[in-house]
């Protein structure tokens, strides 16, 4: 006989999708489940995960799959799925009630509430059998149905205290300026929890925080600090080495389970692989050092590879798990490689990779070997070929060899299941990692992917009122923009235009940007709303600055702010920038290094700040030399405009009125530059540019 389906099975998420055969009845969010809760006087089982989340695989299997557990499920509650990265307003407003009742938070979240959205019981991950001081579900179950029926004034009153207690979060007023030595006291904490042999700025577990990496090089660039410099790079090196990155097919895991970046968590997130792309592209033209340039390469070319659809959008993300297994699709017997490789490539592989017979792999939950090995370099390639007696380029050839008959074999393997959701945000982050690699890497592949992006976004992910929705599945978009959906969209438009200076992309950005004001904006303290005022009411409506596994819509909105003020000259877009960092001054001054990308814009706000406008004839030598110029240096506090001298010119005078009467000198490429609003007299020469640029 046919599994019944329950009502997920209709829904666009993969996540939610995965539940759909489930013998829990699960409801998606939404008014039938909460009527039906009422009707039949149940409380809500709220279910939050991702379609990548290992534990909630763990937790289906164990307990969701389980019809003894469905059973209980069914009698004692209305069970509500909710996929975090298709709705994270949910998500957000019950991980912080998690937070506030158990102290700590993470993924698969467990809410029990009343009909009404109050919680009054939250867990993550919990187990079908009690054990290890865990309760299991098979002994919760009962204890909250008797609590419901027996003793609900004491489960009532929890849940509007916890509601009051919420509605309290993050009400502070607003206070002074953000204080520019709060950069310097964030410099000072991070080195402080800076890993000195490994990179990063935790013990184990250990999350790349590209954000991190972008505030110290910014840091380097402006205070010329070798030791920001330094922190920077180890990270950047050590995460390339180890484990946590994908050696064969390419591509970061979402974080690594021991200090050395070796063990990982093994799904593969969209915004991960932007934000890195972006640091290793801004580590390059800060150091020219070949390696962060090809890395950033790699990852791109995972992206392009395994992650776009063919409309031109991204996916989200790819599984940590294949055939039920963690890493089985990235592991390797030693037997196995032996017989791929041959004896000669297996003993340069055996070197580089320190592969092991008894595997190098370990669990993380026993530190047993599996068997298994992992890829990582634990040493950089010169060191090898020096130990080696080789020249560094036969051994790069040679591990490259090795890994394209790695990939070979590896495509014949059960692929991890892939999250085809695309997201507008990640979207976001994705045209700029793209659109910044293009530029600076003078490659139009890069580029024109990232006009396909953005040109699908623009097309298929706006509702009739040119809002933004949030995810597009089926050829179908939904889901109402929530500030991450402008802020990152913004943030891959602007870069999009400095890159192709395509008028549109930065009309755009100014439109998306008004909207977000309009709709986000608290008008009492400043900062921006994660939903819109006229978004579905929750128990909580947040506004976020913590910068965690990507930067806050606001520290991205605060960055955008500044660079569109400075491209517009429209002084309100500032004004509003500032009132951002006010809005959040006393919360960032108890501990700066977790909001380190808010304090790269603070950092560009105090200045130095430069603007360049080259006014040109398009693709012609002369403006080329200054573009290419402006490109070959690291300049994160510098925005760009470029004025064409053809009928174009009306295109960007529409948007930056103050480029009217910005004309070509002699009919040559003619760069203006002013730096901290104050502007310095034009010319026609790059080398003289670079000297008003202060470089």
């Amino acid at each position: 006989m046919e599994q019944m389906k329950n009502k997920l099975k209709d829904e666009k998420s993969p996540y939610l999708r995965q539940h759909a055969d489930n013998p829990v009845d699960w409801y998606p969010w939404g008014d039938e489940a909460f009527e039906k809760a009422r009707a039949e006087d149940k409380p809500i089982f709220l279910s939050i995960g991702y379609s990548t989340c290992h534990w909630c695989h763990v937790m289906a299997r164990e307990s969701f799959e389980d019809p003894e557990v469905a059973r209980l499920m069914n009698d004692a509650f209305v069970s509500v799925k909710v996929d975090r990265e298709e709705r994270p307003d949910i998500d957000s407003a019950y991980m912080a009630a998690a937070q506030l009742i158990t102290g700590a938070g993470g993924w698969p979240l467990t809410i029990i509430m009343t009909p009404d959205k109050k919680p009054f019981f939250a867990a993550t991950y919990l187990p079908k059998e009690s054990r290890g001081g865990r309760m299991g579900m098979v002994d919760l179950i009962p204890r909250v149905k008797q609590l419901w029926t027996g003793q609900r004034e004491d489960a009532l009153k929890t849940a509007e205290e916890l509601t009051r207690q919420l509605k309290n979060i993050g009400t502070q007023a607003p206070g002074a300026s953000i204080d520019k030595t709060l950069v310097e006291k964030a410099v000072k904490l991070l080195s402080e929890r800076f890993d000195k042999e490994h990179g990063g700025f935790s013990d184990r577990p250990k999350f790349p925080t590209p954000h991190n990496i972008l505030f110290l090089l910014r840091r380097h660039r402006k205070s010329g600090s070798t030791w920001a410099l330094r922190m920077a790079e180890t990270t950047l090196e050590n995460m390339a080495m180890g484990g946590i990155y994908d050696h064969i097919g390419h591509g970061f895991h979402r974080y690594s389970t021991d200090e050395g970046w070796i063990l990982p968590h093994f799904e593969k997130m969209l915004y991960d692989q932007a934000l890195l792309a972006i640091a290793y592209t801004e580590a390059y033209q800060a150091t020219k050092k070949q390696v962060y340039l090809e890395t950033a390469e790699e990852v791109l070319t995972y992206v392009l590879r395994d992650l776009r659809s063919s409309e031109g959008g991204f996916y989200s993300a790819e599984d940590a798990d294949s055939e039920g297994v963690e890493g089985k699709f990235y592991l390797w017997s030693f037997d196995e490689l032996f017989t791929i490789l041959g004896r000669e490539k297996m003993e340069l592989a055996t070197r580089a990779y320190n592969l092991d017979i008894e595997g190098n792999y370990i669990d993380e939950a026993t530190r047993w070997r599996t068997g298994s090995n992992i890829l990582y370099l634990a040493k950089p390639l010169d060191e090898l070929a020096e130990e080696m007696d080789r020249p560094v380029g036969d051994v790069k050839a040679g591990l490259k060899e090795i890994g394209r008959m790695l990939f070979e074999t590896r495509r014949g393997r059960v692929r991890p299941s892939l999250d085809d959701k695309i997201l507008c945000d990640w979207n976001g982050l994705m045209i700029a990692a793209l659109s910044v690699a293009g530029r600076v890497f003078d490659d139009e592949r890069y580029v024109a992917a990232a006009k396909k992006a953005a040109d699908f976004i623009l097309e298929k992910m706006l509702d009739s009122d040119g809002r933004l929705l949030h995810r597009y599945k089926d050829g179908e978009a939904g889901i109402p923009g929530f500030l991450e959906d402008y802020a990152f969209l913004c943030w891959g438009l602007i870069e999009l235009y400095e890159t192709t200076f395509d008028a549109k992309y930065l009309s755009h950005a100014v439109a998306f940007t008004n909207m977000m004001i309009l709709h986000f904006w608290d008008g009492v303290d400043g900062g921006f709303y994660h939903t819109a005022a006229d978004g579905e009411e929750l128990i909580l409506r947040k506004k976020e600055v913590y910068d965690g596994a990507t930067p806050s819509g606001n520290s991205v909105a605060m960055h955008n702010l500044l660079r569109l003020s400075r491209l517009t000259a429209n002084a309100d877009f500032e004004a509003r920038a500032e009132a951002v960092g006010r809005a959040f001054s006393k919360m960032v001054s108890q501990y700066p290094a977790g909001y380190t990308y808010l304090l790269s814009a603070v950092d560009f706000m105090v200045g130095p700040s430069r603007e360049v406008v080259i006014v040109g004839a398009p693709d012609a030598v002369d403006t080329e030399a200054m573009l290419n110029v402006l490109r070959g240096e690291y300049l994160p506090n510098t925005v760009v405009l470029f004025k064409s001298t053809n009928e174009k010119a009306l295109e960007i005078t529409k948007i930056a009125e103050f480029t009217r009467d910005h004309t070509a000198i002699d009919g040559k490429a003619t760069a203006y530059v002013c730096t901290n609003q104050a502007c310095k007299k034009p010319t026609t020469d790059p080398e003289e540019m670079m000297k008003l640029l202060d470089f």
